[in-house]
């Protein structure tokens, strides 16, 4: 028997039955195995293989089901004279077209998963509760359209907890509740008309936002970030008339300084010259690990030109969908009116069930006490990977709730990160969060839902797979 040309990894998470159904298919689509070649028994294949032969003949009745092999009885089993083609493009890139930051939706996180709050430090049993409460409220409400800027007991809320939180002072009415980050960006675009607008973008900075942004029809100008964040002076250099800027100046994205009060200051007083917007994206809000975290960006703000938008995904969970974004007064009625017509706030018992969480103190507890683990996590994290990593590596620690594992230029971070999923891991590569070169090598590894009893062993495996890029 020739060997067949893929082999399996019993190291890997998926199941040995999954990998040898995945290799023979794409070696069928792809023509490795022609139309009309004869397979192995599945008796042979098994002990080639060393697998069960159980295994193999679950993957060959799946392949029959599917018309890729034809059974001729005593004959043996062939590769169909015709087999149906695959996708004009991967199934997974429409089913899942966004793997480097949620492996697999609706499943329990991935270790080293970002963004991801940490599931065995919730209070599940509280927020079922007040879910439950809220849900049966919502329910015995008269049927109406509720309010489309979000409920008013939320907006309230928030406005109160901004004010405590982020030094940030606003009215309910210059609240909007939105369908996560994403809904709250798309609203903004539209109401000030930018479409065709140059935009300042951090360089480096969140892929999907400058896609969103793109989407929308802004033209991306990327502005380096520097130890003191956005460099305010190379952005004027190079777009001085753009007509918006979208920074993270609490814990820049991904590298996570805070930008410091003079460039604040050249930010807002740039933005006021022009008549230019900048949306603030505080997207890790109170969740500053090391001391307290910067007032917004918008607490500085003396001439209506900051949007502020937040959100609950990484503080309670991102299957909520909600976000809130604070907008100037003189604004407040027409993103009202965009958010009625184009966005009305989601479901109402989820947004009533978060203004309790807040009003009974149960936000600001919870916020504190995650704040002391995912800063225990992101040190221990940090320190096993120094103690394993190379020479020519580099470990930075600093802002948000990941640690950044910094690669020598000549290895590929995307492919590292694609071959991690295969072991239940979902490293971020840093890569494409640049867009001007050189852009740095390195992986993102989130410090919120790893498990302590295989961490070491889950770093010696992704650093083994980062020798083999």
């Amino acid at each position: 028997m020739s060997p067949l040309p893929f082999s399996i990894d019993r190291d890997a998470k998926a199941s040995l039955s999954s990998q040898i159904y995945t290799g023979l298919r794409n070696a069928i689509h792809q023509g490795t195995l022609t139309q009309g070649a004869r397979l192995p028994s599945w008796r042979d294949l098994a002990v080639q293989m060393g697998v069960s032969r159980g295994t193999v003949r679950v993957v060959y009745e799946r392949l029959l089901d599917e018309q890729l092999l034809v059974s001729r009885g005593a004959s043996g089993t062939w590769v169909s004279e015709a087999p149906i083609a695959p996708p004009a493009s991967p199934a997974r890139s429409i089913s899942h077209p966004f793997p480097d930051f949620w492996p697999d939706f609706s499943t329990r996180p991935a270790t080293f998963q970002m963004g991801v709050p940490a599931q065995d430090a919730f209070p599940f049993k509280l927020w079922t509760r007040m879910m439950l409460r809220n849900a049966r409220t919502a329910a015995l409400q008269p049927v109406s359209y509720p309010d489309p800027r979000g409920a008013p007991t939320l907006r309230h809320e928030i406005a109160s907890y901004l004010a405590i939180a982020r030094g940030l002072q606003c009215t309910a009415d210059q609240v909007l509740v939105t369908g996560g980050f994403s809904v709250a960006l798309g609203i903004a675009a539209r109401a000030l008309k930018l479409e065709g607008a140059n935009t300042w973008f951090e360089d480096p900075g969140f892929p999907l936002t400058r896609r969103a942004l793109e989407i929308a029809g802004l033209t991306i100008v990327p502005v380096p970030v520097d130890g003191e964040g956005l460099d305010v002076r190379q952005g004027m250099a190079i777009s001085q008339h753009a007509a918006l800027a979208v920074v993270t100046p609490g814990q820049q994205a991904p590298l996570g300084m805070t930008m410091t009060l003079p460039r604040r200051r050249a930010l807002l007083d740039w933005a006021a010259r022009q008549n230019a917007y900048i949306i603030e994206d505080d997207y890790m809000g109170e969740l500053q690990l090391q001391g307290r975290a910067a007032p917004a960006l918008a607490s500085f703000d003396r001439a209506g030109r900051v949007l502020h938008i937040g959100t609950f995904s990484k503080t309670i969970s991102p299957s909520l969908r909600l976000a809130f974004m604070v907008v100037p007064p003189d604004l407040a009625l027409t993103f009202a009116e965009t958010a009625a017509c184009l966005a009305p706030a989601p479901n109402v018992a989820a947004q009533h069930t978060v203004a309790e969480f807040i009003r009974e103190g149960h936000y600001l507890r919870h916020l504190r006490k995650m704040k002391r683990l995912y800063a225990a996590r992101q040190q221990r994290l940090a320190d096993t990977l120094r103690e394993l990593v190379p020479s020519g590596y580099g470990v930075d620690a600093h802002g948000g709730f990941a640690v950044r594992l910094i690669l020598p230029d000549h290895y590929d971070d995307v492919a590292v990160s694609e071959r991690a999923l295969q072991y239940g891991m979902a490293p971020v590569p840093l890569s494409p969060w640049y867009l001007s070169a050189p852009a740095q090598r390195g992986l993102l590894l989130g410090a919120t839902n790893y498990s302590e009893r295989t961490l070491r062993k889950d770093c010696c495996k992704l650093l083994e797979l980062v020798q083999a890029s």
